[in-house]
């Protein structure tokens, strides 16, 4: 998250760049806004999940699994390659989804070790729900932006 509300003026940023070896002004400048604006749209974000009563690592989790078009699970650590966590996190986040009946684990059948993790009708139903939603906070964010 970044926790700037405003943004140094390209003339402090200058006078930085005067004092540091900071590089190219411009690039500076645009990565700042860049990273404002992700932070104001990844508030939203969490909103808009808020008000749905999911976090976005629970959505996270749903979606990776449910892009998956030739596949109905995926292993736990399929899941954790892609999405950003540690493995305790991963676990207690997988662990509530179990709880919330929005995911079920079971044992993989070629490896007894490893589990499987499905999308319950439950967690699909959720998502048929929230995806519009989420795409269209996106869509307006940007749409604001661009304007």
């Amino acid at each position: 998250m970044f926790f700037l509300k405003e943004l140094p003026t390209r003339q402090i940023i200058q006078g930085y760049a005067d004092r540091y070896p900071i590089g190219n002004v411009d690039t500076v400048e645009k990565a700042l806004l860049m990273m404002r604006q992700a932070s104001l749209l990844v508030r939203q974000i969490e909103t808009y999940f808020s008000s749905h009563g999911i976090s976005q690592l629970r959505f996270l989790i749903l979606v990776v699994i449910d892009r998956e078009v030739e596949r109905d699970s995926l292993l736990v650590s399929e899941i954790s390659d892609r999405i950003d966590v540690s493995r305790p996190v991963m676990t207690r986040t997988l662990k509530n989804l179990t709880s919330a009946g929005l995911i079920e684990i079971k044992a993989d059948q070629t490896d007894g070790r490893a589990k499987q993790v499905f999308l319950t009708a439950k967690g699909r139903i959720l998502l048929e729900d929230i995806l519009p939603g989420y795409y269209a906070v996106i869509d307006t964010f940007m749409t604001d932006v661009e304007a």
